[in-house]
């Protein structure tokens, strides 16, 4: 599979998958088991050194990666996203620079997005800034233009990750109110603004690396949930299996008391949580942020 997806030569991927299953069939059938060993382990140093490059025709949402600069508690975002959707393949996009201060920040909000399987889910972390709109951070895969997202070559090397970096309303409208079959669900997190700086810090500082330095995205590994997890303010979490399966990940926020339930039982929380029908009603207005958490628990 990885000669039929990652070959660098696209006319040659189903050729060479063929041959190197026929090749592989015959050996172990003459009982050459070494020689097939040889052959796995070609094929596989070869995929494992694949690098990655930001040096490729991107989607005009994800044209340019975000960085900041860090100078005491100042912190300058660069490359801020603000694309203004009309439908989910039709926007404008601008790229702003905003500088906010540490000591602003009080906390932190999660945002799940599901869009097929209650397992899965997609993750976008929010900064509560004192005063101003949230800064939200979306891990995605960055794809080039014309590439949609397959789960399947998710697990391959098709895809490198970034950092967006943007306000709500464009993060989470175009999830809400342009594309269709996806349901956001919002949580505060019992995060103090101690932790929610510390957290900020290592946001910018992933975002910083991944601007520097691209990285692949991997399904299972490598994706919107548990690169969270490689965090320094987030590597004293125990492991558990719903990182993985992160379509759980607000049960198991619930559990360890990582976000404010209201006293409501999770079920109920959730139930609540769904802010689908707010954010078409605040669309396009300035306190979109404001409205969407109306009425909410811990908001």
């Amino acid at each position: 599979m990885a000669l039929a997806i990652d070959l660098p030569f696209p006319r040659l991927r189903i050729f060479a998958a063929v041959v190197y299953g026929l090749a592989i069939v015959f050996v172990l059938f003459k009982r050459r088991l070494l020689v097939g060993l040889f052959c796995f382990l070609a094929v596989l140093i070869w995929w494992v050194t694949l690098r990655p490059s930001n040096d490729k025709q991107w989607g005009a949402d994800q044209s340019r990666t975000a960085w900041a600069d860090v100078d005491g508690s100042e912190v300058t975002i660069h490359n801020l996203r603000d694309c203004d959707y009309r439908a989910e393949f039709d926007y404008n996009c601008q790229w702003l620079t905003r500088t906010v201060d540490l000591n602003q920040i009080e906390g932190v909000d999660l945002f799940m997005n599901y869009w097929g399987s209650p397992l899965i889910a997609h993750t976008i972390l929010s900064f509560k800034v004192r005063g101003e709109t949230p800064i939200a951070f979306s891990i995605e895969t960055r794809r080039q233009k014309g590439q949609t997202y397959s789960a399947l070559l998710g697990f391959f090397r098709q895809f490198t990750l970034i950092s967006v970096v943007s306000d709500e309303r464009d993060l989470i409208r175009v999830r809400t109110n342009h594309r269709h079959g996806e349901d956001l669900y919002l949580y505060r997190t019992s995060a103090t603004p101690a932790f929610a700086q510390s957290l900020f810090l290592n946001y910018i500082g992933m975002t910083n690396q991944l601007h520097d330095h691209p990285q692949w995205y991997n399904a299972i590994t490598h994706n919107c949930t548990t690169e969270i997890y490689t965090l320094k303010s987030m590597k004293e979490q125990p492991f558990d299996w719903r990182i993985l399966l992160n379509g759980k990940a607000d049960e198991m926020a619930y559990e360890k008391g990582l976000i404010v339930t209201g006293g409501l039982p999770f079920k109920e929380l959730k139930q609540h949580a769904w802010i689908n029908p707010a954010a078409k009603q605040a669309d396009h207005a300035a306190d979109f942020s404001a409205r969407i958490r109306e009425n909410r628990p811990g908001f």
